[in-house]
């Protein structure tokens, strides 16, 4: 199947990674520690909280002490508010020339005298791309007479490193040049001992006459769908001569069809039949699921290649209590009648409507339809996780429609989904790359390049720039 595939970025920092969580820093600032530093990126804004030990700054009365967080990276620098200490004479020389801090309104500032042991720093600012990889240093600023700086000291604290979520890749399905589609079931239709005739009132055939008309009715109604025909097979169960079973069985099909037909005024080519006088692997089924005795000797009779009346009677004669239980609680439910209803639907190219039949009809969408409407939304957001999740239900075994649908799910961090979708999603490069994203995700590196090596091997480009992402952010050697 030819694939078509978009990508979502998801590099969103939600966190930094080891290096710049919380930690104790030794003290290499002149009088000054730091402990429980960290950096985390929240949506826009990225913040920066850190203890800072007082307890060995001294100032002289004539000198301020600044110490200010500063972001840097190469040429781009930024400076966080800052903490300031005065000494008295300092302090009040700023006063009297209507400055109350050096570097403005956002610093908090203290006299020597009255500065606290311990301060818990906790500042935000407007996150920038830049600001990934960037190096958070603790800045000394000593400040003498004359608003001079007399001494400066720089210390490293770490490092903001975004966390790292790989690129998702979302496979566009291939258009279905016709929308066929079924429905399908069972109705156990009964007739009187030897009778072919339909009696709609006749036991439960009200109900079961309804299944198969509910699903016509079904379909029947949208003017998008087209019936190109309805297939009734009709069972029969083992006892009494096959000849006479095999008559039963055309008969019972044939009053069926011929009710359907009337019914709903269908062509008479519309409407295809089949018949199996004696349903023997119906029979199998439940002997194979059920506790009898003699279970496995019941097995090999049907299995065997006597004349089905032989078959039946050996049993009868062989195991009778067997068989009574059989004729009581199995027999009955092996005279049923099939039914599949196959139709078309029309395609729908207008994404609008798209998203109105998706509202109402899901079932009436292709996969490539769920695709075109869910870029209409912003990934990561519930309405486009609600597609792909949605189209999933509609094709639950679909691999194309698990893979959009765990990538769906890890963009939203839903990783619990994502593993069920995977399971279904098959062994095509893009859902191995997806479980390598789910594994780097999940900070499984090891697992992760497993993964994105057997992706590449195979083909696909992504792979190998996620590899070598991962070797420059040094998660793999």
């Amino acid at each position: 199947m030819k694939r078509i595939i978009f990508i979502v970025a998801t590099l969103l920092g939600l966190g930094s990674l080891p290096g710049a969580e919380a930690q104790e820093v030794k003290e290499s600032t002149p009088g000054v520690s730091v402990s429980r530093f960290k950096v985390e990126r929240n949506g826009k804004y990225l913040t920066v909280e850190m203890e800072m030990d007082l307890t060995g700054v001294e100032v002289e009365s004539n000198r301020a002490v600044l110490l200010t967080p500063r972001l840097v990276k190469g040429t781009d620098s930024l400076d966080l508010p800052s903490v300031g200490i005065y000494g008295r004479r300092r302090y009040f020389y700023y006063v009297r020339n209507g400055v109350s801090t050096i570097s403005g309104e956002s610093e908090t500032a203290f006299r020597a005298s009255g500065k606290p042991d311990h301060i818990d720093y906790n500042r935000s600012v407007l996150y920038e791309e830049w600001m990934d990889g960037a190096m958070l240093k603790l800045h000394r600023g000593d400040w003498g007479c004359c608003h001079e700086i007399v001494a400066e000291h720089d210390d490293t604290l770490g490092r903001h490193d975004e966390a790292f979520f790989p690129e998702l890749v979302f496979v566009r399905p291939e258009a279905e040049v016709m929308k066929s589609r079924s429905l399908s079931g069972s109705a156990f239709i009964d007739f009187p001992v030897d009778k072919t005739e339909i009696y709609p009132d006749y036991r439960r055939n009200t109900e079961e006459l309804g299944k198969i008309e509910a699903s016509i009715d079904s379909v029947r109604g949208d003017k998008d769908v087209t019936i190109v025909s309805v297939w009734l097979k009709g069972y029969a169960s083992p006892e009494s001569p096959y000849a006479h079973n095999r008559d039963l069985a055309i008969g019972r099909t044939r009053s069926l069809k011929e009710h359907i037909r009337k019914l709903y005024d269908f062509p008479e080519e519309i409407i295809t039949t089949a018949h199996e006088p004696e349903d023997w692997e119906g029979l199998r089924r439940y002997v194979e699921n059920s506790n009898l005795d003699h279970r496995a000797e019941i097995l090999a009779m049907i299995d065997s290649d006597m004349d089905p009346d032989a078959k039946e009677a050996k049993i009868k004669r062989t195991y009778p209590e067997e068989y009574r239980f059989l004729l009581q609680h199995c027999y009955p439910a092996l005279r049923h009648t099939d039914y599949r209803i196959d139709y078309n639907i029309r395609r729908y190219s207008d994404v609008e409507e798209i998203k109105r039949v998706l509202a109402e009809r899901p079932r009436n969408l292709s996969l490539n339809e769920f695709y075109l409407v869910a870029r209409m939304y912003e990934p990561g957001s519930p309405e486009f996780t609600d597609v792909f999740e949605t189209a999933v239900r509609m094709f639950p075994d679909d691999e194309i429609a698990n893979l959009n649908a765990a990538n769906a799910a890890m963009r939203h961090g839903d990783h619990e989904a994502t593993r069920r979708y995977l399971e279904k999603a098959g062994d095509s490069p893009e859902a191995v790359y997806a479980r390598g994203a789910l594994a780097i995700r999940e900070k499984d590196y090891k697992r992760a390049v497993t993964f994105l090596e057997k992706a590449r091997v195979m083909g696909f480009e992504k792979a190998a720039t996620t590899l070598k992402e991962l070797k420059e952010r040094k998660f793999m050697e």
